[in-house]
């Protein structure tokens, strides 16, 4: 077996004896002729408080802040002046309001009702079947997360639109309204809901499964009995998930909403193409309130969740069932095969050269630069803002969840600050991209803000694209620290090792698969956002993300499936190339967890 160094190992003579109770202490207090000064613990405790603090001023700058001001602009006219809450109540008792209230909610539990039992089925299919193709099917699953939200409505017009290639399956009637909204947030949110119910199924105790059989239930009672009562925390996060993004997002509307006005596609045209910011934010407020009671439920119901496997679980194995796995392997194929269709189509209709005229093949529409939207410099500037944010986002959400989890809490001040990183860290996942973007346009683009500079800029872009992904990083990057035993850190002091030293050189090495999970899932957001910096760019800033709305408002939408295609080619390839190049480093830093014989 290879050699680890452990406390014990530390305790040895170098001639291998074991060094007596009286020697461990001055073996201890020799450490320092090892070339490595005690630091004082007063720079540590000052260190770890300015690095938490400087956290939280960073949080509250550009989180809390930009939210306090979207509800201080709501709660005022558009000449500046005090209004209260006459504004909110002028846009609910407007004509319509309600009813298109109604039409978003409608459009949220319909979208919910649909992908969460699909992407049940799909994730039971690769957790608790012995289908083939596994692999081939999660990698299908998850190609929507690489594509705008704008592509699923593109798809949608090239199908089943009024010039699409199945028109005459819908017997006359359009896709444009609610149905279009539908198919199209249901690829949207599927890969979303299938990953949070893959994690859910994927824990189960073999023993219980185990037990209904001996006591001759069959397979449906077992999964009304067993299966779904230990899955329903993850239904629910799936359900509160689809919901919340489906009325929040504005992309699909746009594209195919047609006459059928939501709340989101409400907001963006005030602000937009009304210039009415006072009901802007007031719509964003109103799209605040379903995504924190969700969140809040949410969190609710984790936190009276127990543990699901105990320490003597044994591993759930799938018996051999084909009736079940010929069953389970068509709904799974039926599904792939609806996101095959959307990508595919997109992707073929970026190539055509004048739909439905002139079908023969051709590079007319990525052409970006003749026409509107931002053209080639939009996707250079959308690497830029996803290599900045993937690098700096990591580095932000690594080292904030180190200092929470790792590092011991000393003092009021400490507990305090502690205490609100928490809080400030979960804040973004109950916050809509579409209202974060409104809160930055009315703080950061005030005159009287000595942050005004910045509005614009690509700093500030990166930032908002960080905050906007922080609390699925930092959850992500706690549970990973979370697994390490804390017998690292005691040993660490025991041997008088800097925390700092510490991390750099035991924590971030074991950690690194986390790490660089991180920063793909920042790179890939960060291509395909919109909501959330769809009001902040500049001409020489536009992202290819809001170059495909621009292309779609222009009419153009051969160019806006191109530069779809674009960005899901772009994000397929970074990803793999973090995947491959990190494998080495990977195999090297976590070399530890294999035993090698000698």
């Amino acid at each position: 077996m290879r050699y680890a160094p452990t406390l014990e190992s530390a305790m040895m003579e170098p001639s291998g004896n074991t060094l007596s109770m009286g020697t461990r202490g001055a073996a201890a207090g020799a450490v320092p002729s090892l070339g490595r000064r005690p630091m004082p613990a007063w720079i540590g405790t000052w260190g770890l408080n300015a690095g938490q603090g400087a956290l939280v001023l960073g949080l509250l700058i550009f989180l809390a802040l930009p939210l306090l001001g979207i509800l201080a602009k709501s709660v005022m006219d558009s000449d500046g002046n005090w209004a209260g809450l006459s504004v909110l109540a002028g846009i609910i008792g407007a004509d319509g309001f309600l009813a298109m209230v109604a039409r978003s909610l409608t459009v949220g539990v319909v979208t919910m009702a649909v992908v969460v039992p699909c992407a049940y089925a799909f994730a039971y299919a690769l957790t608790r079947t012995r289908i083939v193709g596994k692999s081939l099917l999660r990698t299908i699953a998850l190609l929507p997360l690489l594509a705008p939200s704008l592509l699923p409505g593109i798809a949608l017009v090239y199908l089943l639109g009024n010039q699409g290639l199945l028109k005459e399956l819908l017997g006359g009637v359009t896709i444009y309204g609610f149905w279009g909204i539908v198919l199209g947030e249901a690829f949207y949110t599927f890969p979303h809901a299938l990953m949070i119910l893959l994690t859910g199924l994927a824990l189960a105790d073999g023993r219980l499964y185990d037990a209904t059989r001996a006591m001759g239930a069959g397979a449906l009672r077992t999964f009304w009995t067993v299966t779904l009562p230990g899955t329903r925390y993850a239904v629910f996060s799936a359900c509160c998930v689809v919901f919340t993004l489906t009325v929040t997002d504005f992309g699909v509307p746009k594209v195919v909403g047609g006459d059928y006005n939501v709340l989101a596609m409400e907001a963006y045209k005030a602000v937009v193409g009304q210039q009415n910011f006072p009901k802007g934010a007031a719509i964003g407020i109103m799209l605040l309130v379903p995504a924190i009671l969700t969140f809040v439920l949410d969190r609710r119901l984790r936190a009276r969740q127990g543990a699901q496997v105990s320490g003597r679980a044994q591993p759930y194995v799938a018996e051999i069932n084909r009736k079940r796995d010929a069953v389970f392997l068509t709904l799974a194929s039926i599904v792939a095969a609806f996101l095959l269709l959307m990508i595919g189509v997109a992707v073929w209709a970026s190539f055509v050269k004048m739909w439905p005229y002139n079908l023969s093949m051709s590079l007319r529409s990525y052409d970006f630069d003749n026409m509107d939207g931002g053209g080639w410099l939009a996707w250079r500037n959308s690497l830029q803002l996803a290599f900045c944010t993937a690098v700096v986002g990591t580095m932000v959400v690594f080292v904030g969840a180190w200092m929470m989890e790792k590092v011991p809490v000393r003092g009021v001040a400490a507990r305090g600050l502690r205490g609100l990183v928490g809080m400030l860290a979960l804040m973004p996942m109950a916050v809509p991209g579409l209202v974060l973007g409104l809160g930055y346009i009315f703080f950061f683009n005030s005159p009287s803000n000595p942050l005004n500079v910045l509005y614009g800029t690509m700093p500030l872009l990166v930032l908002c694209t960080v905050v906007h992904f922080y609390t699925s990083a930092h959850l992500t990057a706690a549970t990973a620290l979370n697994a390490l035993d804390p017998e690292f850190e005691a040993a660490s002091a025991s041997l008088k090792v800097p925390r700092v030293t510490t991390f750099l050189r035991v924590t971030l090495p074991m950690c690194l698969p986390a790490a660089l999970d991180i920063a793909r899932y920042l790179f890939v957001s960060s291509m395909t956002t919109v909501s959330a910096v769809v009001f902040l760019y500049s001409p020489s800033t536009v992202l290819a993300a809001v170059a495909v709305l621009n292309m779609d408002d222009a009419g153009f939408i051969g160019p806006a499936a191109a530069m779809c295609t674009v960005i899901m080619a772009s994000s397929a390839v970074a990803a793999l190339l973090m995947h491959v190049a990190s494998r080495a480093l990977v195999a090297r830093t976590q070399a530890w967890r294999r035993p090698v014989s000698v």
